[in-house]
């Protein structure tokens, strides 16, 4: 649609209140925030949507375990997210929580239409539920008749429930799925949901009659709204309410494998069954999915003790160094490691000694020439190689490779370095040219990482005399800062 052209609209999974955030939930935010600030100074209008997610038995089991209504319960947690995206520089659109009263209006007046499209019929459930992964299950997902995720018996479950009809959608999602049509990436979680799909699956229960935590069916009080659907419509729902229906579908959703299936069958499926003809046009673009991760080597878990808080890692390293540090352990996408023994070494060598001592030593030189300093272009060897890096740090963002993006900016930063070694303009009365150079590609490397440390961005920008960077200069106005980043003892 033509409205939708210059608009994006990039959403992170919304996030059990059960437990308060961690470096896993931080992860995937600050990755939807470094794609929204990247558009954003391309000229995008992007709408970035969070959030969390608050019903069903986990969450209620979690609220008695703390000796709190569930209200009560998830108004703290959600504000702990909040607090935690705010001390990050997460800049959302807008955070939703399911408890939102006009999130379930919403989810009523959807199921609702789903019913009226003959796509909801009441029958018989008997099998087993985990409570843990909010999902049934069946025996071929258990190990030693346990969830393999959360070392648990599942629930057995008896009882009259309303079914959603997903085995008569399930060819139209696999054609939309081998044809890209719904892009899954990276390849790898594609193949695994087409290997799901064509194992066959059956209808869902999309309601329960044992949880009382959640979103009553609109026609039957005694019922509530599975967790899964109630959490999935959050995307629309969102959007439905404040009236921005013109960035709709979702670009991109960035989710995590454990609800991988969720999003890339059911949520299809739902919106097909509402949609119906229209539905190609309502779906969503992409679908990323991001890998595990463990903290030095161990899967994060509270009985070991290794959950990391993202805001003692700020206290620690400062807001912009901490999303350096999480974004560059490993590939995105890819399962990795967070060693925690690493991250000052790697704070002092890429930040301290890498960036801040750069943007020193470039300020400096400047200053020997006097505040006012004047600009001239860059020579064609110098443009081609920054040309060339640029381009490749665009490919990069564009492919969802932020550890290799910054890994480009690094380039810039290193070929710097070198460049004031080679040339000492210290020792050269002719010097303007060579610190006109590294003015121009300190510039560039301050832009470059704008969308990841943008209170960094701006510092250099300021030492540089630079209140807009999308204009052209030809003169710079030179003053000395503190540190970027203070070396670690």
């Amino acid at each position: 649609m033509a409205e939708k052209d210059n608009k994006i609209y990039l959403t992170t999974p919304i996030y059990y209140v059960n437990s308060k955030p961690h470096i896993g939930h931080a992860y995937a935010t600050l990755a939807v925030d470094v794609l929204t600030r990247y558009y954003r100074e391309l000229g995008r209008e992007v709408f970035f949507l969070t959030g969390t997610d608050e019903h069903g038995a986990k969450i209620f089991e979690a609220a008695l375990k703390a000796d709190k209504r569930p209200q009560d319960f998830c108004d703290e947690i959600s504000v702990l997210f909040k607090t935690a995206w705010q001390n990050l520089n997460i800049d959302y659109s807008y955070f939703i929580r399911t408890t939102d009263n006009n999130h379930e209006e919403k989810v009523a007046e959807f199921l609702n239409i789903l019913k009226g499209n003959g796509y909801l019929y009441e029958g018989e459930y008997t099998g087993k539920y985990c409570v843990g992964c909010e999902k049934f299950v069946t025996e071929k997902d258990l190990v030693d008749g346990k969830c393999p995720d959360h070392k648990c018996e599942p629930q057995d479950v008896s009882e009259t429930n309303w079914f959603f009809k997903l085995r008569q959608l399930l060819p139209k999602i696999q054609e939309l799925i081998e044809g890209d049509k719904i892009l899954i990436r990276p390849e790898k979680a594609k193949r695994e949901v087409l290997g799901v799909i064509k194992q066959g699956l059956d209808d869902i229960s999309i309601s329960r009659k044992s949880v009382s935590w959640g979103i009553k069916l609109p026609w039957e009080e005694s019922q509530t709204v599975y967790v899964w659907v109630d959490a999935l419509l959050n995307y629309w729902t969102v959007l439905q309410n404040l009236g921005k229906t013109e960035f709709w579908p979702a670009d991109l959703h960035l989710v995590g494998r454990d609800i991988l299936k969720f999003h890339c069958i059911m949520w299809p499926a739902l919106l097909l069954a509402y949609y119906g003809e229209d539905a190609i046009g309502q779906l969503p673009k992409q679908i990323f999915c991001h890998g595990y991760f463990t903290v030095d080597g161990q899967k994060m878990s509270k009985t070991i003790g290794n959950v990391v808080d993202p805001n003692d890692l700020i206290e620690k390293y400062g807001v912009d160094a901490t999303r350096y540090l999480l974004l560059t352990q490993f590939p995105f996408g890819n399962d990795g490691d967070v060693s925690l023994s690493r991250l000052d070494e790697k704070y002092n060598s890429d930040l301290a000694s890498g960036l801040g001592n750069l943007a020193s030593r470039i300020i400096a030189l400047a200053l020997r020439a006097g505040p006012e300093v004047a600009i001239a272009r860059l020579g064609h060897k110098g443009q081609e190689f920054l040309d060339d890096v640029k381009k490749k740090y665009k490919e990069n963002l564009d492919n969802l490779e932020f550890s290799k993006a910054l890994e480009n900016v690094w380039q810039l930063i290193s070929f710097c370095d070198k460049y004031i070694d080679r040339k000492k303009p210290w020792e050269r009365e002719e010097s303007d040219h060579v610190i006109s150079n590294l003015l121009i590609l300190l510039t560039e490397i301050a832009g470059m990482l704008v969308p990841f440390l943008p209170e960094t961005s701006k510092l250099i920008f300021k030492q540089l005399g630079i209140k807009d960077f999308n204009k052209e200069f030809s003169i710079l106005i030179i003053e000395k800062g503190d540190s970027l980043f203070p070396r670690l003892s």
